[in-house]
């Protein structure tokens, strides 16, 4: 405090400068604490809920909002520290809330939606899904965000209020898919063996789904006959399924003679001459 006082400044200011400093390191310190503090008890709810069995997309945003909780008590006592009343911090957070809940409508509104996600559970962590245009495996449902993965393992961040207020396709929800491959005949082709030997495409496809497949006439297009072969598939072997559908299906139309048609186009040219 004599120190300052070198500098001309009088006895009470020099000693509120002082004082404000101790406060300022005070606060730091309570600062610093409560973070280690909050990244413990989110650890720690994590750790007692992953013991516990429970959800873990329930898990995640508890040990997320324990540490929000903590955090809040951190500021609250760091004003304490400055002099400020929590009574009286209470109160100017009451008059102001009005205000504060048009400024923030946006992020309230996703916090809501957070809360709605986690109640009606359109999807989970882990679910395959189709948010907002967006495909990914669902990593995360946070306090404002929902976080996912692609399939090319590229970061998605969502705002839960997009999420929960657009169309939500998860396609993990059922215990099958079904892979559905599109192929064309020649007009040739007699139609019973063409269904036969797709019948045996499908067939020989291996999957762990005991579910049947479909061999369905889709229509008369116009250079090929259009067939859909329809074989069903856990969402974890979807895509293997299908390739292999794929290739059975061309195998096997080769193996029979069956032609597969792509789409001509007759040029007439004209001498004006």
């Amino acid at each position: 405090m004599e120190f300052l006082q070198q500098y001309g400044l009088s006895e009470e200011m020099a000693k509120s400068i002082f004082n404000y400093a101790i406060q300022g390191a005070q606060a730091l310190v309570v600062l610093f604490i409560g973070f280690i503090v909050a990244g413990w008890v989110s650890g720690m709810v994590t750790k007692a809920l992953a013991k516990a069995k429970f959800d873990i997309t329930l898990s995640k945003f508890a040990a997320k909002l324990a540490r929000w909780i903590v955090l809040a008590v951190v500021f609250v006592s760091c004003l304490g520290i400055f002099g400020i009343k929590t009574t009286s911090f209470a109160a100017i957070i009451a008059a102001s809330t009005l205000a504060i809940g048009m400024s923030l409508q946006g992020t309230l509104g996703h916090f809501a939606a957070g809360v709605m996600l986690l109640i009606f559970r359109p999807y989970k962590v882990g679910d395959l899904v189709v948010v907002e245009g967006q495909t990914g495996i669902i990593d995360e449902i946070g306090i404002f965000t929902t976080n996912m993965n692609s399939l090319e393992n590229k970061r998605i961040i969502i705002p839960n209020g997009k999420a929960f207020g657009g169309i939500i396709e998860n396609i993990g929800f059922n215990k099958y898919l079904r892979a559905d491959i599109d192929v064309g005949v020649d007009y040739t082709a007699d139609i019973d063996k063409t269904r036969a030997v797709l019948e045996k495409a499908a067939a020989s496809v291996k999957r762990s789904v005991s579910g049947p497949h479909q061999i369905f006439l889709s229509g008369l297009g116009d250079s090929a006959v259009n067939w859909q072969v329809r074989v069903p598939a856990s969402p974890a072997e979807f895509w293997d399924v299908y390739q292999a559908t794929i290739r059975a299906v061309k195998v096997e139309l080769d193996q029979a003679g069956i032609g597969i048609p792509f789409p001509q186009r007759d040029v007439h040219l004209f001498n004006k001459n």
